[in-house]
């Protein structure tokens, strides 16, 4: 009951800091002019809209967790890192910065949070190849999230889901101070929410995109999913099932299409949803749903035996895959 207490306390101090500092945010990033001006392709917005939001995300996020406990090295680590993300991803609200250099910065981030002993530790696995998974895992789920970013509530309510999956993970783990970082990364998530839901008042930018990216996967990294069957470390996956597949989804059409994954179009889940119909608002309550249920299916890997664990990991696959393929299909023969 106590721990129960103490979570709700965290979760609620997260959310009401939030709450705070993103209209305080949003005034300063009108003040000083730093919009996202619709283009007409991938921002369809009506008007320019402040960034920003990640900022508040941030400052929430990181006062919540120094008042819950003292800092662990991995919770510094994580801290450490993500800051050093949120810091390139404002600069690149604020002026467009190259691929590369993002790149460079959130291998700079990876190498900081290794340096600090986060990183994916398999038993079957030698050093170097845990250290190039981490790499790999911790670029895929930072640049995910980036990609999610493109409707209105769209990452910061499906990461405020996967920061709660997150945290009950952690707490049946014993893992308390992961839990309390979870738990505070998603009170100020779901905080937010009440400025970015649409129509949104204010935006996350790449500030808050990379840094709740990073973030996530950092926190699956120092989790452990593997007490009750060895395919538990797949849990972190199907809990961020969502921005992996939205992610794939963009480079499978924009491989189709002959161009390059890196290149911007209109090839996201949530805007081919919008194409046939649905609202922003319908297509953030669908992806709530569809991320709440894998968070839940996430924790429920961990609990099954490893054959059927199998079996559903291989069904959730396949149904991504023909939803995937039937939103492409459907779109071009509109």
């Amino acid at each position: 009951m106590g721990l129960i207490l103490y979570h709700i306390l965290t979760f609620s101090l997260a959310f009401l800091l939030s709450l705070y500092f993103t209209p305080i945010m949003r005034k300063g990033a009108l003040r000083f002019g730093i919009l996202d001006r619709p283009d007409g392709r991938l921002k369809r917005h009506p008007q320019p809209v402040p960034y920003l939001g990640g900022v508040a995300v941030y400052f929430s996020f990181l006062l919540t967790v120094s008042f819950s406990f003292p800092f662990t090295e991995e919770a510094l680590g994580l801290t450490l890192s993500g800051t050093i993300l949120l810091l390139v991803g404002l600069l690149d609200d604020l002026g467009s910065l190259p691929p590369a250099v993002k790149l460079a910065a959130q291998a700079f981030a990876i190498f900081v949070l290794a340096r600090a002993g986060v990183y994916i530790k398999l038993v079957f696995l030698p050093p170097w190849a845990n250290l190039s998974l981490t790499f790999l895992w911790l670029l895929a789920i930072t640049n995910a999230f980036n990609i999610l970013d493109v409707m209105d509530g769209l990452a910061a309510g499906v990461g405020g889901i996967a920061a709660i999956g997150f945290a009950i993970v952690a707490t049946l783990n014993g893992r308390i101070e992961v839990a309390t970082m979870a738990i505070a990364l998603g009170g100020s998530l779901w905080g937010f929410m009440r400025y970015n839901f649409a129509p949104a008042k204010i935006f996350l930018g790449d500030a808050g995109s990379m840094f709740i990216g990073f973030l996530l996967g950092g926190l699956a990294v120092v989790g452990s999913y593997s007490w009750k069957n060895p395919l538990g470390f797949l849990a972190p996956a199907v809990v961020l099932g969502v921005p992996i597949f939205d992610t794939l989804l963009v480079i499978y059409s924009r491989l189709k299409k002959g161009i390059s994954p890196f290149t911007g179009s209109p090839d996201h889940f949530a805007i081919k949803l919008q194409g046939l119909g649905l609202s922003p608002r319908k297509v953030a309550l669908l992806s709530y749903g569809v991320g709440g249920g894998l968070a839940g299916l996430g924790i429920g890997v961990m609990e099954m035996g490893s054959w059927r664990a199998v079996l559903v990991i291989s069904l959730l696959l396949l149904i991504l895959a023909i939803w995937g393929i039937l939103i492409i299909d459907r779109m071009e023969g509109r």
